[in-house]
């Protein structure tokens, strides 16, 4: 499976924007492929702006946020690999998200026997008061119609949908 991070962040940056927030990522510079400036970083850690008015040509792909922006007044190309990235938050109230260590998940192996059987099955199950399709029951085909129709009414919901907690 493709790693979650990358389109959270996604989702949260937009988030903030719409929210209009001040969208920060935390980054883990002491990660292989990390391109920042290095005399901002504390504690192997640095925090970056990422708000369309503190970046340019900001791209939040699958494998890594890039983007162009200036530090004390010089211009660097920033490349933040998604496994670097700790969390995305907005700078005026603390909302956003950490971001944990993820799990690697092996890569099943290709049209295996043994994959063949792990995989989980969709069964049908006959429900009560249903006869299952393919059955006749007694009784001719109208009766069985209103008999269809009558538990139809008698489910269906009325009114909006609502959670009952059940203790």
């Amino acid at each position: 499976m493709l790693s979650s991070r990358p389109y959270l962040a996604r989702g949260l940056y937009e988030w903030l924007l719409d929210n209009e927030y001040t969208p920060y990522v935390v980054v883990d510079a002491e990660q292989a492929g990390v391109i920042v400036p290095r005399q901002f970083v504390q504690n192997g850690q640095i925090v970056l702006n990422v708000g369309p008015t503190a970046v340019r040509d900001l791209h939040i792909e699958n494998d890594a946020i890039t983007f162009s922006a200036r530090f004390g007044g010089q211009p660097m190309q920033v490349v933040v690999p998604m496994p670097a990235l700790i969390a995305i938050y907005a700078r005026e109230n603390g909302v956003g998200m950490v971001f944990g260590h993820e799990p690697v998940i092996p890569q099943a192996a290709s049209g295996g026997e043994e994959e063949a059987a792990e995989r989980p099955e969709l069964t049908a199950v006959e429900s009560e008061g249903r006869e299952p399709e393919g059955r006749e029951s007694e009784g001719s085909g109208e009766e069985r119609e209103e008999v269809k129709s009558e538990s139809r009414a008698k489910t269906k919901p009325k009114g909006r949908p609502s959670l009952r907690i059940i203790k």
